[in-house]
């Protein structure tokens, strides 16, 4: 008997279903590098003497971070119908997640721009998956671990991209 069927599977599990079920909140977290800009989103209010997200957060990126996410769920909807939910949640994760780094970021005097190592890669990622948990559907736990990986490495790709493109004045 062939062992490919089984190689297939895992492939799919592993790999291919947790790419498919992270995309709209990759989408949502990459989109204000390139639709972003204008008026920051805090409209420069302070909180405890210190601007509550800066200028980086932006309305118009916020807009595009959330567009971004549920076009991916709409596109997945055809194909796997509870996408469009956990879309919806991954993508309002992944927002409430980059805007709580960058409000600690601000507390702790970290100058706009400057890197605060796992905050800045994974606070989109698992405030994404925490706010999607209770739908369900995750991948297993070689997925997750795929997952983790896979955004370390594309944090640092895109990132260095976005710089030599000068869409970021940083390449973090």
């Amino acid at each position: 008997m062939s062992m490919l069927p089984n190689l297939m599977y895992l492939i799919y599990s592993i790999v291919i279903f947790p790419i498919i079920y992270i995309f709209p909140a990759y989408a949502a977290n990459g989109a204000p590098v390139l639709f972003g800009g204008g008026k920051p989103l805090d409209l420069g209010k302070m909180f405890l003497g210190k601007r509550i997200f800066g200028n980086h957060k932006t309305i118009k990126g916020t807009a595009s971070s959330i567009a971004a996410g549920l076009i991916v769920g709409i596109i997945e909807y055809p194909f796997l119908h509870y996408m469009l939910a956990v879309a919806v949640l991954l993508t309002i994760g992944a927002n409430i997640g980059d805007l709580f780094g960058s409000f600690i970021k601000r507390r702790m005097s970290v100058k706009s721009g400057a890197s605060i190592p796992i905050l800045d890669q994974y606070g989109f990622f698992v405030f994404a998956l925490l706010f999607a948990l209770p739908l369900g559907h995750l991948p297993d736990a070689y997925g997750l671990v795929f997952l983790v990986l896979l955004t370390g490495f594309l944090h640092v790709l895109t990132n260095r991209g976005a710089h030599k493109l000068k869409l970021k004045d940083v390449p973090w």
